[in-house]
């Protein structure tokens, strides 16, 4: 087989492949989902040791809510169901291994099963929105009775 026949040979596969793996990702959304209501087959037990031994907590903070990725509580399009979620992390790892879309590692089936991901997915479910009332964080308050006062040249 000539190289460039083997070539035209590879691109037309990858362009196959890639383009089944496409079809399988779930559609954007324009907005983010605000209640989650799609079942949940993990176990989310053993999906907060995996969230914490894969740091998950370094961008998306402990519950969600924080971190530079917080997703808690506007949840995106991927994290909707556990399908999209699962074709979120396969797609990176899939379509995009070289030049991801955002700095989010790669997940691939060898790294983290399916398994392993739905266990992922039912902890991140487990998480709500529970900010503190204002008047129960110390440095606002202080900040809200500072606020109060004339100010003084």
């Amino acid at each position: 087989m000539s190289t460039k026949s083997f070539s035209l040979m590879f691109a037309s596969l990858t362009l196959v492949t890639g383009t089944a793996a496409l079809a399988q990702a779930p559609a954007p959304t324009a907005k983010p989902v605000t209640t989650l209501t799609s079942p949940v087959t993990g176990n989310a037990v053993s999906g907060k040791k995996l969230y914490y031994d894969h740091a998950c907590y370094s961008c998306h903070g402990f519950n969600g809510e924080t971190g530079a990725r917080a997703f808690v509580p506007n949840w995106p399009a991927n994290l909707a169901t556990e399908r999209s979620f699962l074709a979120f992390l396969r797609g990176r790892a899939n379509v995009a291994p070289v030049q991801p879309s955002t700095s989010m590692p790669n997940y691939p089936v060898e790294s983290l099963s399916d398994a392993q991901a739905k266990d992922v997915y039912a902890y991140i479910r487990s998480f709500t929105s529970t900010p503190p009332p204002l008047e129960k964080i110390p440095t606002m308050t202080q900040i809200l009775a500072a606020a109060q006062r004339p100010y003084k040249k």
